[in-house]
């Protein structure tokens, strides 16, 4: 599905959220750029979106991007190579079942991955597990607002435009069809929280950015 959306992934996204999507990576990668020294493993890194911006923030790092999709990893290396930036590195990988050592990285980071896994708890122990004491997991994600009113008025906006502009500009109501549902189906921020120190952080907090519609969490290994 995501291989299928890949020429259109950035369009839609500015579309839906109004631009602001490129204000909320720059914050994840603000709270990433925080980790001791070392590379940082950007997951699920799509289009590359956050991998540049860190680097941005960042420059001394290594940045690798890792991700399921291949459709994805092509737009996203092809936007690498016109920004012209060295130490930033795409591949594909799973995220349940991440290539790499334990503790191989000073920081984790992701945008938008974690209601999609199959296994949440899996996929956050695999974060857990490659990056090293000290280092820090930072995740982005959608969540659904907690103010009642306002909460209906998303869900509205969700569930009926954002498949019908889908269908028009990415031509595949499906995909944003299921963007709603996994929203609807995801923990909330509180339980993420709780997810995370199950899965081995500590001192972890979480911020609503977007009206409340999107939440940032940080936890230290």
């Amino acid at each position: 599905m995501f291989t299928r959306i890949a020429g259109r992934y950035d369009l839609m996204n500015s579309l839906m959220t109004g631009g602001r999507h490129h204000a909320w990576r720059l914050a994840t990668a603000r709270a990433a750029a925080a980790a001791p020294p070392g590379a940082v493993l950007d997951l699920a890194t799509g289009t590359a979106d956050l991998a540049l911006a860190l680097r941005g923030l960042a420059p001394e790092r290594l940045v690798l991007g890792a991700d399921f999709s291949e459709g994805m990893l092509r737009h996203g290396r092809a936007k690498v190579e016109a920004a012209a930036v060295p130490r930033v590195t795409l591949l594909a990988a799973d995220a349940l079942s991440l290539p790499f050592p334990d503790g191989a990285f000073a920081g984790v980071v992701s945008a938008f991955l974690l209601r999609n896994l199959e296994d949440l708890g899996r996929g956050l122990s695999e974060m857990r597990r490659v990056t090293r004491p000290g280092g820090r997991v930072v995740t982005l994600d959608i969540v659904e607002p907690s103010a009642p009113v306002w909460s209906a008025l998303f869900g509205l906006y969700f569930n009926r435009v954002v498949p019908a502009v889908g269908a028009l500009i990415a031509g595949d109501r499906q995909a944003y069809t299921y963007l709603p549902q996994s929203v609807a189906r995801f923990v909330t921020p509180d339980e993420l929280a709780r997810r995370m120190e199950a899965a081995g952080l500590r001192d972890v907090t979480y911020r609503r950015m977007g009206l409340g519609t999107v939440a940032l969490h940080v936890g230290v290994v």
